[in-house]
């Protein structure tokens, strides 16, 4: 990158970090009563325990504004590397059955094993969802024409629709147990536990620094796998590493939020529509832009019919539905 688009990028990348400064101070400063920033911004930095309105802050509101900014950003990148990987503009967690197959395994580990809170948690939710990916990768290989965008979508269809079929039967066997899954299923950040947040915050760094070292190398795999070769490039070691980085980032923001759908199908085209198509820039970019959009979706979830909330992950497919209709017309 020369010095005068290095400039651009950097100042672009400082202005959407502001900016997610900004909606996280004003995650915080909504909810049944409202938090002057001034406020929010001193229980932040000089907190005092006597101060209501400090521990309101703390307590609450800061945690889940948290989760919002790691769930973003996790489903974002591994939407990004996802598409680069692949070269298929529709990949991303949700509809390639990762987050189905992560979502399933979660269930199972908590409702029938007792894991909740305990470590077990993502790696239950990593084991699903490198299960998932690798079951619609197969169903759509076996298709005639081999896994194209459509019959990767098809695939990634009938897989969520199976497992989201057990799920359903598993949470009628069971329903004493699985009460309190009805709304963590609909994709939500209300009520999470910051035990299995703790327990999910290594998987979210693993995940995005990984996807920081192999940026320069999705770039050249984007290019196609013979160009990428001739670069220099070892493609199937790329593509294991670019998978392990999504299955852990899925995940992490699986065990803590539930299934968010097009998180990581809309972030990476509106980022690219900035900064071009190199990975080096569509991942740091991914990452932030994606952390202020979950987190300004989840201020629309708690606002739009207060004192009624609704479910983050419903709020995230009402935006990202269009969308998706929008990209299997154009790409397709």
């Amino acid at each position: 990158m020369n010095a005068t688009r290095t400039i651009c990028a950097a100042t672009g990348f400082w202005l959407c970090l502001g900016g997610v400064v900004l909606a996280f101070l004003w995650h915080v400063s909504v909810g049944a009563k409202a938090i002057p920033l001034g406020t929010v911004w001193q229980a932040i930095t000089a907190p005092q325990d006597g101060v209501f309105d400090h521990v309101v802050v703390r307590d609450l509101r800061m945690p889940r504004a948290i989760f919002a900014l790691s769930v973003g950003a996790a489903l974002s990148v591994a939407g990004a590397l996802m598409q680069g990987v692949t070269r298929n503009p529709l990949a991303e967690p949700g509809i390639l059955g990762l987050m189905a197959g992560a979502t399933f395994a979660v269930i199972i580990g908590i409702g029938w094993f007792g894991l909740a809170g305990t470590a077990y948690v993502p790696l239950f939710a990593a084991i699903g969802a490198l299960i998932g990916a690798v079951l619609v990768w197969t169903i759509a290989s076996a298709a005639p024409g081999g896994a194209t965008p459509l019959t990767l979508i098809l695939s990634g269809a009938a897989v969520g629709g199976f497992l989201y079929a057990v799920e359903s039967a598993a949470i009628l066997l069971n329903e004493d147990t699985f009460r309190n899954f009805r709304v963590w299923l609909s994709g939500s950040l209300a009520g999470r536990d910051m035990a299995t947040y703790l327990w999910a915050l290594p998987w979210f760094i693993g995940g995005l620094i990984a996807a920081l070292l192999i940026a320069h190398q999705i770039t050249a795999l984007a290019m196609g796998e013979e160009t990428a070769a001739g670069l220099g490039v070892d493609t199937f070691k790329i593509k294991v590493a670019a998978l392990g980085a999504v299955v852990v980032l899925t995940a992490a923001a699986v065990s803590v939020a539930g299934p968010l759908g097009f998180v990581g199908l809309v972030i990476p085209h509106l980022v690219r529509l900035f900064v071009g198509s190199d990975y080096r820039l569509i991942v740091p970019f991914s990452a932030i832009v994606g952390a202020g959009y979950v987190t300004l979706v989840d201020i629309a979830a708690r606002v739009v019919l207060a004192p009624i909330e609704i479910s983050t992950g419903i709020v995230t497919t009402m935006l990202g539905a269009p969308m998706f209709i929008w990209l299997v017309r154009v790409k397709l």
